[in-house]
């Protein structure tokens, strides 16, 4: 079968490897049909920062359908949709143990520690898997976990019925969050995003108000909104958002970010602010799926689709030239054309 092989800094090939072997005790065999690039996947191959094994194949997003089982799996048959759900926990840990994987001590995913999505099939545990509805798309299921990442991050920023939120970041997770909050929350969501795709995208389907970054402290009669995301993982967005916050502000933080922030620790004392990180996500992963029918018709704006691994290296490279539509590009292995 075809995978694309992470092998380095800035070194993915495609190759023809053997198909994996029949799935051992309480391991299900999948046929990927659709598989989403994610911007951790862009990191890694840029600084291979949370690679741990190579050559591995890369791919945490995904769908398909299952092919066999192994022993002891009761919960799946041949046949079967499914998504994977991307986190890789130890199991021992005090987080494992109460349920909250995300927190792991030792936090790894799917397609960094064991190989991914990006191939025509794979193995995983059948407690990595949740079943979708036999109608459901697999382009649409490839967006569970993407989505179960902007459900946790507006479950934490949990804004008040009506009050206005300030979303900063445009990409998969600002996107799809402020995609959520038209959703569920009846407030204004302001978007921060400097790029004026995105922007139109964004306001044609989440009807979210444009705000520049440097009005969020006086976007609401003179002071910031008291609930602000950031996806970006700047720190400069962040040190902004902290300095103009009111008091009582909400912020939660969605991005991962290479350098540090100089803190005032008094200024949160004294503004009596809270600060909340987004780790993947916990338990949402059910609400996602159960979200994406009602969003399908918002989601095809989206994405942008691609037959084949064949393709995944050069479509890195347009993703980090900025060089591709939508906030989502999905990658079809079994190049099966499938209509969004």
């Amino acid at each position: 079968m075809q995978a694309a092989r992470l092998y380095g800094i800035g070194d993915i090939r495609i190759e023809t490897v053997q198909a994996p072997a029949a799935p051992g005790p309480d391991q299900v065999r999948i046929r990927v049909m659709a598989a989403g690039i994610c911007g951790s996947d862009l990191h890694n191959f840029r600084t291979g920062q949370w690679i741990t094994r190579t050559p591995v194949t890369p791919g945490h997003e995904f769908s398909g359908e299952v092919m066999a089982v192994g022993p002891g799996v009761t919960g799946f048959r041949p046949g079967d949709r499914v998504v994977a759900d991307s986190r890789v926990g130890c199991g021992q840990c005090p987080s494992c143990r109460q349920g909250q994987s995300n927190l792991c001590t030792r936090l790894a995913f799917v397609g960094e520690v064991c190989d991914g999505g990006f191939a025509q099939e794979v193995v995983l545990p059948a407690r990595q898997l949740h079943r979708i509805s036999p109608d459901m798309p697999f382009w649409l299921a490839a967006l569970a976990e993407p989505l179960s990442v902007a459900v946790h991050a507006v479950n934490r920023l949990a804004p008040d019925p009506g009050m206005p939120v300030v979303v900063c970041g445009g990409g998969t997770i600002g996107g799809l969050a402020a995609l959520v909050l038209s959703e569920r929350h009846d407030g204004t969501v302001y978007l921060v995003e400097r790029d004026p795709k995105r922007m139109r995208l964004l306001q044609e389907t989440c009807g979210v108000s444009p705000l520049a970054l440097d009005a969020v402290g006086t976007a609401v009669n003179g002071q910031a909104p008291r609930f602000m995301l950031d996806t970006t993982g700047s720190v400069a967005v962040a040190g902004h958002l902290l300095d103009c916050a009111a008091p009582g502000t909400r912020l939660v933080l969605a991005g991962l970010t290479a350098t540090k922030l100089n803190l005032d620790l008094n200024f949160i004392v004294e503004r009596e602010l809270e600060v909340r990180g987004v780790s993947a996500f916990a338990d949402e992963m059910p609400q996602a799926i159960a979200l994406l029918p009602a969003l399908r018709e918002r989601l095809k704006a989206f994405v942008s689709m691609i037959q084949g691994v064949g393709q995944i290296p050069d479509v890195y490279g347009e993703l980090l030239a900025q060089q591709r539509a939508g906030l989502k590009t999905l990658i079809f292995p079994h190049s099966i054309a499938e209509e969004a």
